[in-house]
């Protein structure tokens, strides 16, 4: 089964120098039909102006992923971690008990894009922590590279849940075909672009939930940049 979850039904905020669409309820945005999906429980697209972003603030028990698909994202905790992020760079930041941190677009001329991600994770309570890593291109093109993980090897962040996050970079004319394992659930979203997910048509900023599916069958009448979650 595949539900879909267009992106002109998404949740918006625009605060000026923050345009977001919320795939899930976040905020003063609440729908119990769009609470999360699984273990997936924010999705957000993110746009902001050059020079702002998110002052100093307070997270916990939260696995945070941030994905840049345009600009830099400049980043600073209260575990000391400080970083600019941008496109090839996965970023995992784990609430855990407590951790305080800024999210800034780090230019003063460029608007910055980015997806933010929230896992809820396996336990309260853990410690907190930061990963980062910086992927070859390469490892994107033709095909979903694993980024994120409970198991991450060399190419991937670690998450603490039973989650894994693949992001292919697709040309027209791509064709993909990738197994759901029996009992999982898959979440596609479509950060850029244009798919064929199942015979169904997706463009940039959809979403579908799949359950009761053995296989992702997806094909590009354009060139899309995907995200994939494998979820319990």
């Amino acid at each position: 089964m595949i539900t879909l979850r267009p992106a002109s039904e998404r949740f918006h905020t625009d605060a000026g120098w923050l345009d977001s669409r919320h795939t899930f309820s976040f905020g003063e945005h609440w729908d119990p039909d769009f609470a999360g999906f699984r273990t997936l429980l924010v999705l957000n697209d993110d746009r902001v102006v050059p020079g702002a972003g998110f002052g100093t603030h307070g997270h916990r028990d939260m696995e945070i992923v941030s994905w840049v698909l345009d600009g830099a994202l400049e980043h600073r905790d209260s575990l000391g971690s400080g970083s600019v992020l941008r496109p090839g760079m996965i970023q995992r930041m784990s609430a855990g008990t407590g951790i305080r941190h800024s999210e800034f677009n780090s230019s003063k001329t460029d608007p910055l894009h980015f997806l933010q991600i929230w896992i809820v994770p396996e336990a309260k309570g853990l410690p907190p922590g930061y990963e980062e890593k910086t992927l070859d291109p390469g490892l994107l093109r033709g095909r979903l590279h694993l980024v994120a993980a409970r198991e991450a090897g060399p190419d991937a962040v670690t998450i603490r849940q039973d989650a894994a996050i693949r992001i292919g970079r697709l040309t027209k004319g791509d064709a993909i075909a990738h197994p759901v394992a029996p009992g999982r659930h898959a979440w596609v979203h479509v950060a850029t672009g244009e798919i064929d997910l199942n015979g169904l048509s997706l463009r940039e900023g959809d979403g579908a939930a799949i359950s009761d599916e053995t296989e992702l069958r997806i094909s590009t009448p354009s060139a899309a940049e995907i995200l994939v979650f494998d979820l319990a």
